[in-house]
């Protein structure tokens, strides 16, 4: 009753009492989000950043937008890692460009492009980076694919990473999962070289962990299960994971 119209309105399908003998009380959930609105649920960004990409951590994931996105998902999983941080791990630190309305209104690759080189500079020992794009991103139409191609070529090859996943893409935190897992597929595996990378000695007994993100360390028991049985965990998706990880996936016989 204290609702807007407006409000109310739009929040009809959502609330309703439960009624005995009904087999369900007729609301109506999994619709899309209204950008800008807070809600309950995660977004694309949340999916990519929070969940596949952030726990790899040898690599440095940049929130490419306003504070925000980067604040609100800094730190709020416990995803665990064996490393020292700002040296060969990055999972709990916070990288972001932190764009204002100059960079709304004149664009921000500019300021990617000085992101990336105070991130060289600063963290010179990361093995690659991703650059998570949040919503004003897609809304002003930065080339975030450009930057990255450009930049990893001036730093001899790096691996750049541009994972398109503005929040207002999907419904809930899903599809960010979807788009980070296509941005592995397109950006890490072609990257790889026909003959043979990653060098290692594959053997028979090669299997990955995929949709594991150590929360609180579940990803350790489950390799030591498997290690235990006699397979080779060659890697982990992607809590603990690393670069070279990913890298390596495809050869993994199951």
């Amino acid at each position: 009753k204290v609702y807007p119209e407006k409000t109310a309105k739009r929040r009809a399908k959502h609330l309703n009492v439960h009624q005995s003998g009904k087999s369900d009380c007729g609301v109506k959930s999994n619709i899309k989000s209204i950008p800008g609105v807070m809600t309950i649920r995660g977004c694309a960004y949340a999916g990519s950043k929070g969940v596949v990409w952030g726990p790899i951590k040898d690599m440095v994931h940049i929130s490419h937008g306003p504070v925000g996105c980067g604040q609100y998902s800094w730190g709020s999983r416990r995803n665990y890692y064996v490393g020292t941080t700002g040296i060969d791990s990055f999972v709990t630190l916070q990288f972001t460009s932190d764009f204002q309305e100059k960079d709304i209104v004149f664009g921000g690759d500019k300021k990617l492009v000085k992101v990336l080189d105070e991130i060289q500079e600063l963290f010179p020992l990361n093995h690659g980076i991703t650059i998570q794009s949040e919503c004003p991103i897609g809304l002003i139409g930065d080339d975030i694919e450009a930057v990255s191609r450009s930049k990893s070529k001036e730093y001899g090859g790096k691996t750049i990473v541009p994972v398109r996943c503005e929040g207002f893409r999907g419904v809930s935190q899903s599809l960010g999962h979807h788009i980070a897992n296509d941005a592995v597929r397109d950006w890490i595996f072609d990257k790889l070289d026909p003959d043979g990378k990653p060098k290692f000695e594959p053997t028979p007994y090669d299997v990955a962990i995929i949709g594991d993100y150590n929360i609180g360390g579940d990803a350790w028991s489950s390799r030591i299960l498997l290690e235990e049985m006699g397979l080779r965990v060659i890697a982990q998706w992607s809590g603990d994971g690393s670069l070279a990880e990913l890298e390596a996936t495809p050869k993994a016989k199951l």
